[in-house]
């Protein structure tokens, strides 16, 4: 099999990504999250080409990203609260489940057979340019092994993907490093990840508290929206967190001024924390150690990189998703 074309995030690198993703083809693409792995979501066979690219589980629903918000409109029930999510963040680093419209002609496999979709409009520039060229919706999860570190650079997607892409679409770094916040407005607004954008933001916007979702089990008839499952963003190795130290053997992650291998933020920054964690842990899992990662806050984006972590370290027994 041959290697993934690298396109340039370019008016030719776009154009030649959005036709692959009009052929069927799976094509990599930068957001301001990470990588996606996208393809056609109104397409069946491509988006099955997805889950086989992965191994992800099919009973996992994935994210369908669009440009705006009229295109989103088109697949959805739309609600007020939707509409004042959308202004406040969007384009951003949200994803919201919303009920399915008649019609919607979005492959069943995009929803794992859910009355509802999670979508989101991207505010990286490439993914924006790609969505415009190729005019429909991309289902895009994280572009990587189901299960393992989710990927923040280009180099992440070949090394874990390889000839099973079509092409990846190279813009360098994801500036927030972390998957979206996903918020459920099914029913009662309700958190169902925490992700790149901080919860506070989210609860101040709609000036109430979020619902929160029952923790995951592991049971497919448990999961409503991506990013559910227990086990998850995996390093190869064990992972243990809340670490004031390593123990002999381990790779130690550090957070704030501290002796360490590699180092989230020495300032303490979560904004930066949250940006290198994926990429740092790409690093430290190359070793083949085991990895103890010094205690995070569980304020503002804090939230969401010790969601990550917490399922990096479940026990690898767990189902996967990405």
């Amino acid at each position: 099999m041959t290697a993934p074309l690298i396109l340039s995030p370019d008016t030719v690198g776009i154009a030649k990504a959005a036709a692959l993703l009009a052929e069927g083809r799976l094509v990599a693409f930068p957001t301001e999250t990470v990588y996606g792995l996208g393809a056609d979501a109104c397409n069946g066979q491509a988006v099955a080409a997805i889950y086989t690219a992965k191994g992800r589980p099919s009973f996992n629903p994935l994210i369908v990203h669009v440009p705006s918000v009229d295109m989103a409109q088109r697949y959805v029930i739309w609600s007020d609260t939707a509409d004042r999510l959308a202004q406040a963040f969007w384009p951003g680093p949200m994803t919201l489940v919303l009920p399915l419209r008649t019609g919607h002609g979005l492959s069943s496999l995009v929803t794992a057979g859910l009355a509802t979709v999670a979508l989101r409009v991207p505010a990286h520039a490439s993914a924006q340019a790609l969505l415009e060229a190729f005019g429909g919706p991309v289902a895009a999860p994280s572009a990587n092994p189901s299960g393992r570190i989710s990927p923040t650079i280009a180099r992440h997607v070949i090394d874990g993907l390889g000839a099973q892409v079509a092409a990846v679409l190279d813009d360098g770094p994801c500036s927030v490093g972390l998957e979206s916040t996903i918020i459920g407005l099914a029913d009662t607004p309700t958190l169902l990840r925490a992700g790149g954008l901080p919860v506070e933001a989210i609860e101040a916007a709609l000036g109430t508290r979020l619902a929160t979702a029952a923790t995951p089990t592991g049971d497919p008839d448990t999961v409503t929206a991506p990013g559910q499952l227990a086990s998850h963003y995996a390093p190869r190795a064990a992972l243990r967190m809340n670490a004031e130290t390593a123990l002999p053997g381990e790779s130690f992650l550090g957070f704030g001024a501290m002796a360490c291998d590699l180092n989230l933020s020495a300032t303490a920054d979560l904004h930066e924390a949250a940006a290198r964690l994926f990429g740092c842990l790409h690093v430290l899992d190359a070793k083949g150690l085991p990895i103890a990662v010094a205690p995070i806050p569980t304020t503002g984006l804090g939230r969401a990189i010790n969601d990550r972590l917490a399922r990096a370290a479940a026990p690898r027994g767990s189902s996967a998703t990405s």
